[in-house]
């Protein structure tokens, strides 16, 4: 159940969704069973679309979890575009190995082992698209990453922003403020940078949006 769109809208737009690849659908069904966080299926969506209009030719994903992203995004992309996607979880790592073999796509995506703050600043290339997707007291230093790393028009894809409606409750359980605080000041960065054109949209957990200038 999701807290920012009422019960009746999630059933609604769940009846209307097409039919989903099956092992996408397990993908989906693992990940909830082991409370794996992935990116909300409308969110995925999204991002598909995104993908489908930019025509990017270099992706970076910045928290691979299962690959379920990865996927998603690779069978997007034409044959000449390629994906990078970091993880530090050895067990996500093998999980993401795996389906990735299953999806055919190994030769798609490139899995760069390791914590994202160590690996990043040794990149040395540009991308087209970023999704940013991975622990949320990272995602300032992340972020800035990101921006050094995405070319000129650019497109900054940042997951999680409405943090399960939290971001805009007046009352948050003690269990998220920690979490939930790390999220607003974010979102005041993320708005207020001079290097993107940004937006907040209120898809799956909410969705960044940023062009960089």
């Amino acid at each position: 159940m999701s807290n920012i769109l009422s019960e009746d809208q999630v059933e609604y737009l769940i009846s209307l969704r097409n039919q989903v690849d099956p092992l996408l659908k397990e993908m989906e069904k693992f990940a909830a069973e082991n409370k794996i966080p992935i990116l909300d299926w409308r969110s995925a969506e999204f991002l598909e679309q995104v993908i489908l209009a930019k025509h990017p030719r270099r992706v970076l994903e910045i928290g691979t979890a299962i690959a379920y992203s990865s996927i998603r995004i690779a069978r997007k992309l034409r044959k000449e575009a390629s994906l990078d996607t970091i993880e530090k979880s050895k067990n996500n790592i093998k999980l993401a190995k795996e389906y990735i073999k299953r999806s055919n796509l190994t030769s798609s995506v490139n899995i760069l082992e390791g914590d994202a703050l160590e690996i990043m600043p040794d990149l040395d290339k540009k991308y087209d698209l970023i999704f940013l997707d991975a622990d949320k007291e990272d995602y300032e230093k992340l972020f800035l990453y990101s921006l050094m790393l995405l070319k000129k028009g650019g497109v900054l894809f940042v997951d999680n922003l409405l943090w399960h409606g939290y971001a805009a409750a007046k009352s948050v359980p003690e269990s998220h403020k920690k979490s939930t605080n790390i999220i607003r000041e974010f979102n005041k960065i993320f708005m207020s940078s001079s290097s993107l054109q940004s937006t907040i949209l209120s898809i799956g957990d909410g969705i960044g949006l940023g062009v960089k200038l």
